[in-house]
């Protein structure tokens, strides 16, 4: 299959493909690919240079995969050999905005696959008795922060292992700079390599066409002499594909030039039409008087805008950065002159309201208008026609800083929470910024994550490598900011960073709770709270609430009871109760036999319920709360294997909801709303504060495994 296939297509008068308009050869191998025509690769790496058409020949093809478009299709006058089976669509999981951990786990919803590590996905495909087939797009646009380079992840880590698996039938979409590392890793006879640039692939003709079908204006063109003349608009096309140098984005952007500012523009000068993006941009600026520098300036800060794209609101302050000067003016008298290189972008849902039910934050994303350019390849023309990328950064990170009312992040634009990181990230400045709580309790942890994951581990502060532990469970759970936030108060108590937990308490959360204490004591197999016996500092008997652990025996600190030691702490027996309060509260006493039956010899330790030191008294001695006691409490609590929650027994509202980044291994809830959970980690202890009830976080589906597969997606479901 070659280009001539082009030729020999249009010869038997099939039409062309509606949507891609060509690609013949490309869209005959892809049909053979897709039935596994005998002798057809198992794999096809598609690639060419940036504007080649990838994405639009993808999306043709998918077309015909859907059982439902291609109803919409003239498949009848198509050429047949480029027209795939009608069989159920392929799994599609697009890489855009995507890291290679939910690509992964996006496959693993579409498969219901039960795996809970990486490397299990990989297996279970490899174990299916029929072949599945995964169309991966877009992988040059991958992950949530540019600079991170998601792309190489994606390949390494999920395309690399997928064409691996003889189960596996692949297409994917990949920048050339590792389309030759991704099909390397494969025999010859099994992989194909579509590079729409070279000259086997090119369809010169389909560009033609491209173009032609861009200038008509029966096609919603504007009427001019080169867009109503059939003669006039085939001879500019043919003239424009001439040109590009194989370029769809190249001729893409000089019809919307020409098309949306036809003043000056003569089709017979050839000098006037581009050879490629850079001189699409320079020839516009020149034909309406303005300066090339100028519009480049203009669209920098679109060249550097992260996610969807950037606020509207931004554009001028951020532009001003970038030049070092005011672009009021040029900007308010500039519009046309930008206008064929941007398109606006209607904000998703997470950049509105991002999921915090708070109105701070709700309203600082409502009402938004969003600009990007036209095409990735623009900014990259952009960015690499500055004297230094990293400097610019900088000073767009600093103008973004700036944006945010009296540092207060509740208030700031959506963009500067969840995208600031990834700008400082590209200055060589992100470590200096993880130093605020706020700043990680409202930021996108997705985005923040992914941010921080492409620094050195060594170049971080201990306040940024908390966040990057905890942030599998702030996506996990889904939380919104202030569930965020309290889940990092927790974290910073656990790693030693009081102060950082307690600013989150004058950042204006209203959090669940206050972490009083905790001891990263690994064995813990129960606890409870109750109260003992002990010495004051002056010599006299007090009494002190306590939080009894059942420990291995031998545990430093701790006490081994005697046989049927009555009076002793009643140990949790690990579940939870559907009425909400934990099981095991009327536990027998801990003696040999209880020690027998938790799996070998233990003993008690004894630490303060609301202070971080321990407890010298003799644990026989500790007298539990009684039932009345716990009946009578104003709270109660639940748990499954690795959440909690804790409601009021009032009116049954719920007060405080606890997902743990490992599983919980007891819990007990003193009567006056201490909380203390045990888990793998260690043991923490939580006063739970009524008077402010959160938003509860979505508990996903159990999945087996510790590992970091593990990396959550935050977007259509969880799996970290």
């Amino acid at each position: 299959m070659s280009a001539s296939a082009e030729g020999n297509a249009r010869a038997a008068g099939y039409t062309p493909h509606p949507y891609v308009g060509g690609r013949t050869a490309a869209l005959r191998a892809l049909a053979a690919w897709r039935m596994r025509w005998p002798g057809a690769p198992r794999v096809i790496v598609l690639t060419g240079n940036p504007g080649s058409g990838r994405s639009r020949l993808l999306t043709g093809f998918l077309m015909m995969c859907d059982p439902e478009y291609r109803k919409q299709l003239p498949i009848d006058d198509l050429d047949p050999a480029t027209v795939p089976p009608d069989l159920p669509a392929p799994a599609v999981p697009s890489a855009a905005g995507r890291t290679a951990a939910q690509v992964l786990w996006l496959l693993a919803d579409h498969f219901e696959l039960a795996a809970g590590r990486t490397e299990d996905v990989f297996a279970e495909l490899a174990a299916r008795d029929e072949p599945v087939t995964i169309v991966v797009p877009d992988v040059d646009q991958a992950g949530p922060v540019r600079a991170a380079e998601e792309a190489t992840r994606v390949v390494r880590e999920v395309l690399t292992p997928l064409a691996a698996t003889e189960t596996v039938q692949l297409l994917a979409d990949v920048p050339r700079e590792l389309a030759t590392e991704l099909a390397g890793a494969l025999p010859a006879s099994q992989v194909q390599v579509i590079d729409l640039d070279a000259p086997e692939w090119a369809d010169p003709k389909g560009l033609v066409l491209h173009a032609e079908t861009a200038l008509d204006a029966g096609a919603g063109a504007p009427e001019l002499p080169y867009t109503t003349d059939p003669a006039a608009r085939r001879a500019l096309a043919e003239a424009l594909a001439a040109r590009a140098a194989g370029s769809r984005l190249t001729v893409q952007l000089a019809v919307q030039s020409l098309l949306m500012a036809p003043e000056g523009f003569d089709p017979a000068d050839a000098s006037q039409l581009p050879t490629s993006v850079g001189e699409a941009l320079d020839l516009h600026a020149r034909r309406l008087g303005a300066d090339p520098q100028t519009l480049r300036l203009m669209l920098a800060p679109l060249a550097f805008a992260e996610g969807d794209g950037l606020p509207v609101q931004l554009l001028g302050t951020l532009a001003n950065a970038v030049a070092g000067r005011d672009m009021s003016q040029d900007l308010a008298d500039g519009m046309l002159l930008a206008a064929p290189f941007i398109q606006p972008v209607e904000p998703s849902s997470e950049d509105d309201e991002d999921g915090t039910g708070e109105d701070a934050e709700a309203g600082a994303g409502a009402g938004r208008t969003l600009l990007r350019l036209m095409h990735p390849a623009l900014a990259e023309e952009i960015r690499s026609g500055l004297p230094d990328v990293r400097d610019t950064q900088t000073r767009i990170a600093m103008a973004l800083l700036e944006e945010v009312p009296q540092q207060d992040w509740a208030q700031a634009d959506p963009y500067i929470r969840d995208h600031l990181a990834a700008h400082t990230l590209e200055a060589g400045l992100l470590p200096q910024l993880l130093t605020d709580p706020g700043l990680f309790a409202h930021a996108d942890p997705v985005t923040l994550r992914a941010a921080i994951e492409a620094v050195p581990l060594e170049q971080l502060g201990a306040p940024a490598r908390t966040y990057l532990r905890t942030a599998p469970l702030l996506t996990r759970s889904q939380a919104s900011a202030t569930l965020r936030a309290a889940f990092l108060e927790s974290a910073f108590v656990e790693d030693g960073l009081a102060p950082y937990a307690e600013a989150l308490h004058t950042r204006g959360f209203r959090l669940p709770w206050r972490t009083l204490w905790s001891v990263p004591l690994a064995g813990v197999r129960a606890v409870t709270t109750g109260s003992v016996a002990a010495t004051g500092e002056d010599g006299t008997a007090v009494s002190r609430s306590v939080a009894a652990l059942l420990v291995p025996e031998g545990t430093p600190g701790s006490r081994t009871l005697p046989a049927a030691a009555d009076g002793a702490v009643a140990p949790q027996d690990g579940t939870g109760a559907a009425d909400g309060t934990a099981a095991g509260e009327d536990a027998g006493a801990v003696n040999g036999d209880g020690a027998a039956a938790a799996g070998g010899r233990t003993a008690l330790l004894l630490h303060d319920l609301r202070a971080p030191e321990y407890v010298d008294a003799d644990p026989s001695l500790v007298v539990q709360p009684s039932e009345e006691d716990r009946a009578a409490a104003p709270l109660g609590f639940s748990r499954g294997a690795d959440y909690l929650r804790v409601w009021a027994r009032a009116d049954r509202r719920m007060v405080a909801a606890l997902v743990s980044d490992s599983p919980v291994t007891d819990a007990d809830l003193s009567p006056d709303g201490v909380l203390v959970v045990a888990t793998e980690r260690g043991v923490t202890a939580r006063q739970i504060l009524v008077a402010a009830p959160p938003a509860a976080p979505s508990v996903p589906a159990q999945r087996t495994g510790t590992t970091d597969a593990d990396a959550s997606h935050g977007l259509e479901g969880d799996h970290s």
